[in-house]
């Protein structure tokens, strides 16, 4: 190992964000990383849930992040973000920015033979409105 630092310093590790007391991922869960590009002012993907926890990170810009239960926030470049999927809806993901595109990497872990983002219906988000948030 002596000679492979002898090229220069090791690299720097920084924590970004933990998860404490993560769900437990299924057994044969397929992992799934993706890229989201957001053009300015874009409101995201509808709202939605995943078959299994998603953890993110965003690499440029801010987004708004809203989970059900959990005030929306701003989730800004060089921020982490977690989801517990399953039951719990996601409301928002979308650009904050109006005049700059934002992006972020997430990693899911899906239920095999699920897909990895459904659709919640209008008619869920009136029946499930009273889990939702206080919203300003």
């Amino acid at each position: 190992m002596e000679d492979f630092y002898a090229a220069g310093p090791p690299p720097q590790l920084d924590v970004v964000a933990t998860v404490p007391d993560a769900p437990q991922i299924h057994e044969h869960a397929e992992a799934m990383t993706i890229l989201v590009t957001l053009p300015p002012a874009s409101p995201g993907a509808p709202p939605h849930r995943h078959s299994g926890p998603a953890y993110g990170y965003v690499v440029k810009g801010e987004i708004v992040f809203e989970l059900e239960g959990e005030p929306a926030r701003v989730v800004k470049a060089g921020e982490a973000f977690w989801e517990p999927g399953g039951d719990v809806i996601h409301y928002q993901d979308g650009n904050h920015l109006t005049d700059a595109e934002s992006a972020f990497v997430v990693t899911m872990f899906c239920v095999p033979g699920q897909p990895m983002l459904v659709p919640v219906s209008a008619e869920e988000l009136e029946q499930r409105k009273d889990r939702r948030a206080p919203r300003p």
